[in-house]
């Protein structure tokens, strides 16, 4: 056969992105839909994102004390906006402060009274707003599903 005459083939399937990549940038999608639903749900309350992601962050062991910059490694954040965000919370008594006696230069932070029904108030509020996000869904779907997620949480908190 003439070369001249000969066709490149085109392998549709070289086009196809890996399927790691494909759970990752959907992953990355997700959060972009979630990030602007939790905004518009929490818009008009006392509890903006950050803030909420904050109090979250403390609610999983609300007796805890934590230093900014022990936050801000945990959020891989910048210790800066950290600062600024904490400084907001501590004005609407979310959180309060008390020495640390591991560091006379540094403050604990702890979760208050106030900011532990702050943090309901808008969970139950996102809980709400997002309720439908699930329907049709058999709970042993849910159960799995959330299986996986924590799994790759895990690998990837282990693996900063």
């Amino acid at each position: 056969m003439n070369e001249i005459n000969k066709k490149p083939t085109y392998d549709r399937k070289a086009d196809i992105p890996s399927t790691d990549f494909r759970i990752i940038n959907w992953i990355g999608i997700i959060q972009q839909l979630t990030d602007t639903k939790m905004r518009q749900l929490l818009e008009g309350t006392d509890v903006p994102p950050p803030q909420f992601i904050m109090l979250n962050h403390f609610s999983h062991r609300p007796d805890e004390g934590k230093t900014v910059s022990g936050i801000a490694d945990a959020m891989q954040q910048p210790q800066p906006g950290i600062t600024k965000t904490i400084a907001k919370m501590l004005a609407k008594d979310f959180l309060r402060t008390e020495e640390n006696p591991l560091d006379g230069r540094s403050k604990t932070l702890f979760l208050t009274d106030a900011g532990k029904l702050a943090h309901t108030k808008a969970k139950n509020r996102l809980e709400h707003g997002m309720q439908n996000t699930f329907d049709g869904w058999q709970e042993w779907e849910k159960r799995d599903f959330f299986g996986f997620l924590d799994r790759l949480k895990i690998f990837l908190d282990d693996n900063r």
